[in-house]
């Protein structure tokens, strides 16, 4: 498959591998695959990773056809929100893995969504994460989206990339938070040792903005909705944590001593809000709070030190 991409001004100056795994929701080294193939083009000229964008380039970039899955199809149940030829909404549940990797090759997400949808998922971002616009972490409960063919990818990636694309979280954070709202602009990248986290630093990072709203208070604990503006790996746990209001039960980032009755962090995406790829409707998705935070949500707003 061939797409072309049109260049803005706002995006002179980066990274072609940085531009194109943004523009196409892909991961950075399966865009660099697609430009170190020769896959990406201008003016029939193939680039490097390295090149920087002018504005007004038009970039040709061939999709390989998708490599045969080796991924195994699980007839796992799903809670779909919605579902239609181009896209669907799915809760997934706390616990569960969103795509294989090292250590969970199964029982995940995507396991599942091969048993539901075959073969009809977006190929864009390979073998291992067919479909999958954004994730969302394994101990993160919510709304998912996952596209079925690479044109509703392409749309739906553009809004992410452009922030209409809505997601609203609801979480508990440690602390007692004064404002009613703020925003949260501060830019995340690895953590300079800990390898397996993210920090708000300024080296080799990206540009991270999150709002929140406090819904409610307790001793000890704050009920926050909180909206992403980009959605950067970890973001609301970092971001949260940056401001000193760790999220409850967040074992990465918050306090070693885990709030009793959570098992992994406090914290549901909870709303979806985006432009449909073939009606142009918009369409909008809000899934209940579950069992665990809503019990965890009572006892510490009503009994503040649980």
């Amino acid at each position: 498959m061939r797409t072309e991409i049109l260049t803005y001004e706002s995006d002179c100056s980066e990274r072609l591998d940085r531009f194109l795994a943004q523009a196409l929701s892909m991961t950075r080294s399966g865009a660099v695959k697609l430009i170190e193939s020769g896959c990406v083009s201008s003016n029939g000229v193939a680039l490097s990773k390295h090149d920087k964008l002018k504005r007004g380039d038009i970039l040709t970039v061939a999709i390989p056809d998708p490599v045969p899955l080796d991924v195994r199809p699980e007839p796992i149940p799903l809670d779909i929100i919605y579902e239609d030829d181009d896209l669907l909404v799915v809760n997934k549940p706390k616990g569960m893995v969103v795509h294989p990797a090292a250590g969970n090759w199964d029982g995940t997400l995507v396991n599942a969504l091969l048993a539901h949808c075959g073969q009809s998922l977006s190929g864009i971002n390979g073998v291992m994460r067919p479909g999958i616009l954004h994730r969302i972490d394994k101990d993160t409960s919510g709304l998912l989206m996952v596209a079925k063919n690479d044109k509703a990818h392409q749309f739906l990636a553009a809004q992410i990339k452009d922030h209409s694309f809505v997601r609203e979280y609801e979480a508990v954070v440690h602390g007692v938070i004064k404002e009613e709202s703020g925003k949260i602009d501060a830019p995340i990248g690895r953590h300079p040792v800990k390898r397996k986290q993210m920090a708000v630093t300024d080296r080799a990072s990206r540009s991270a903005v999150t709002y929140f709203t406090v819904l409610d208070r307790g001793r000890s604990f704050t009920h926050v909705r909180l909206r992403l503006e980009t959605g950067r790996t970890h973001q609301i746990r970092v971001h949260m944590a940056y401001i000193g209001h760790p999220v409850a039960g967040d074992r990465l980032y918050g306090p070693k001593k885990v709030a009793p009755g959570l098992d992994g962090q406090c914290l549901h995406a909870k709303k979806l809000g985006f432009v449909h790829p073939t009606t142009g409707q918009y369409l909008e998705f809000d899934s209940e709070l579950p069992a665990y935070f809503q019990e965890f949500l009572h006892r510490s707003m009503n009994h503040g030190d649980l």
